[in-house]
């Protein structure tokens, strides 16, 4: 925001004056009584229209360090004295406009001396001039004597001539006046709203609940999970994920910064209001380098009309920033979707929940997608957030369920969503991710992988999974390529880019590998699995004192119950020969086995590194039956079996 201007005007906006030199409000002529801090906060947001004035330049310009007020609750009061003298709100605003996390923007044309439709050098026009303009005859003042009738009447005549010809000119100045003044606002109208360079990327922040009810988050970030899956399906546009962007919830801080954390070129906000069976949502797209206000729109709807809201959102900032849709892209953001609004809010509840990425929150997501499934049979989207749930659910990381009775319902809800929505890339990712990692059907698996990625290039989880699917086929550098893709749509996601760290290392990149690692660990020090990978790369390189130390903080980052973690320190023990160590470990893992997790796959890699081969391969084998995830057979725990004949008749029979 520029300096604030000198106090002039006065700025005229709808029916209203503000006058800075009287210290008025007007409406209609008549004064508004306002206090004095909500006049200034008013006049600087005037002499400022379109733009965002922070929370921090009115702190600074408007309430100085050494004035000892509670800054947040004067603001707040002076926002609600300005909205009530201009009979304004903030749900449906058309004067002033909370910009959430940041501040205000004055949102109507405003007018004044100092920027009126003529420059104010301009010379007003003379009397004449204005009565030809106007079409008005203006009769002389005074009659010349009889007897200078022939010289007045020769004079006359040539003044007649000169007067018509400088009519014709001033005419013809005033049309290119006209004309020019006519260029510059269609210019300006056709500008507004565009920036000069385009743009490619955008994140769509948390859209902010107007609800006072902290309850209602999960449909605040619903709505905001919609608009970031349509516009993820614009293949030229990159779309910055969910769990990026969720970090940024009540979060203040410099649009510009935001943007460049993320790597954006611009920013989607906005905010969600639910009143009973009906939604507004309203939307501002910014541009992040100059922090300018691009575009703004309010759309109301019924909650059951909520997705065309905002595919209608999704689609008007598609046509802002210029982007070209192909066939499919128009076809998705124009279907109408009309959704049973029970099914819908289990629907919105199950993904609030199935994000949280917590044994009990899924198992707390599995019940409202079905509930949703219930009221609305032909829900795809539920049967898809069904199988995600059911492919954590049965996945090692979570082990609430055995894989052989979670990952064929993951298989039958994704079928069901694709057989309902064949449009739908979630379900194709869901589908492909039991293809890979249950049934080891790897053509097929590929396939489905393709198809999500093409029906929605944005969704980085999809590029994620696929990632692992390349390394899976011993194509790792395809599969690194992969793997940044999702990191450049997912910048923030602690867990892509430690997998991220794990493909350098398959790839023998092990430096790469560690300085991927500590790019993890700098996001979050507390990630466990970051620790744990940058173990892995020090072993490969023989650190292996680096190597105790980081397993170390793994297993206790984890509270010493996560299996790969427990594993890989064993692991590291009988490296540093410290096998006694190592082996109290196992003991610990076939401890905690039971029958949803056997811990089948790290028993059998501590057994290889203490060099017990005929234990490893027998417990491999148990993992085989039970249906392991295949990629666990690329761990470098299994490097000294390679060679092993048993290993390579496995490896052959899951198809890799």
């Amino acid at each position: 925001m520029p300096e604030a201007a000198p106090s002039q005007g006065p700025f005229r906006f709808g029916v209203f004056e503000l006058d800075p030199a009287a210290g008025e409000l007007r409406k209609r002529g008549l004064r508004v009584r306002l206090q004095d801090q909500p006049f200034r906060v008013l006049l600087l947001l005037v002499q400022h229209p379109g733009e965002v004035v922070t929370r921090e330049q009115l702190q600074s310009t408007l309430w100085p360090a050494d004035t000892f007020v509670d800054f947040d609750h004067g603001l707040n009061k002076a926002i609600s004295k300005i909205r009530e003298a201009l009979n304004d709100s903030a749900e449906s605003p058309r004067f002033v406009e909370t910009v959430a996390r940041r501040g205000y923007r004055f949102l109507a044309e405003v007018k004044s001396e100092s920027n009126a439709d003529l420059p104010s050098s301009a010379t007003p026009l003379p009397a004449d001039t204005r009565d030809t303009l106007t079409g008005v005859t203006t009769a002389p003042e005074t009659v010349e004597a009889p007897a200078l009738a022939n010289s007045s009447s020769v004079r006359t005549s040539r003044d007649a001539s000169q007067n018509s010809r400088t009519q014709r000119v001033l005419r013809f100045a005033a049309l290119v006046l006209v004309l020019a003044l006519a260029i510059v606002i269609v210019w300006k109208l056709h500008t507004q709203g565009t920036v000069a360079h385009p743009i490619q990327s955008l994140a769509v922040l948390p859209l902010e609940s107007l609800s006072n009810d902290a309850s209602q988050d999960y449909f605040a970030d619903g709505m905001t999970d919609q608009l970031i899956s349509d516009l993820g399906q614009i293949s030229a546009l990159r779309v910055i994920s969910r769990t990026s962007v969720m970090g940024y919830k009540h979060v203040r801080k410099p649009l510009p910064q935001i943007a460049k954390e993320l790597g954006v070129d611009a920013v989607v906000e906005g905010t969600v209001l639910r009143s009973g069976d009906n939604v507004r949502i309203t939307a501002q797209l910014i541009d992040a380098a100059s922090d300018k206000h691009l575009w703004s729109q309010s759309y109301e709807g019924e909650f059951r009309d909520a997705l065309n809201l905002q595919n209608k959102v999704a689609s008007a900032i598609a046509d802002q920033i210029r982007v070209n849709l192909n066939a499919q892209e128009k076809t998705a953001l124009n279907s109408a979707r009309v959704v049973d609004p029970g099914a819908y809010e289990s629907y919105l509840k199950g993904r609030f929940f199935w994000n949280k990425r917590t044994a009990s929150g899924l198992n707390v997501a599995l019940a409202y997608f079905n509930q949703a499934i219930e009221d609305d049979p032909k829900y795809a989207e539920a049967y898809s957030g069904l199988a995600d749930t059911y492919a954590l659910l049965g996945d090692w990381q979570y082990a609430v369920m055995p894989a052989k009775e979670a990952l064929p319902k993951a298989k039958t809800a994704a079928m069901k969503a694709i057989e309902l929505n064949e449009a739908l890339g979630e379900a194709h990712n869901s589908l492909a991710f039991v293809l890979d990692g249950y049934d080891w059907d790897f053509e097929a698996g590929g396939r489905e992988f393709r198809r999500a990625i093409e029906l929605n290039p944005g969704y980085a989880t999809a590029h994620h999974w696929y990632a692992w699917h390349l390394s899976l086929l011993g194509q790792h550098e395809e599969a690194i390529a992969e793997m940044r893709k999702a990191a450049s749509l997912d910048p923030l996601s602690l867990m892509i880019n430690t997998d991220l760290a794990e493909l350098l290392l398959l790839a023998h990149r092990y430096d790469e590998s560690i300085q991927q690692s500590r790019k993890a660990i700098e996001m979050d020090p507390n990630f466990a699995l970051a620790h744990n990978q940058l173990a892995q790369a020090y072993l490969a390189k023989n650190r292996v004192d680096e190597a105790v130390a980081e397993s170390r903080k793994a297993v206790d980052l984890s509270g010493g119950d996560n299996p790969i973690c427990v594993a890989n320190l064993a692991r590291a023990y009988a490296a540093s020969g410290k096998k006694d160590e190592a082996e109290k470990l196992l003991a610990q893992l076939m401890n905690q086995s039971s029958a949803t997790s056997s811990h089948a796959t790290e028993i059998a890699m501590v057994y290889a590194s203490l060099g017990q081969n005929d234990e490893a391969m027998k417990w491999l084998q148990k993992g085989y039956d039970e249906r392991f995830n295949p990629g666990v057979l690329l761990r470098p725990g299994f490097d000294s079996l390679r060679a092993d004949a048993r290993f390579q008749a496995l490896l052959h029979r899951v198809g890799l």
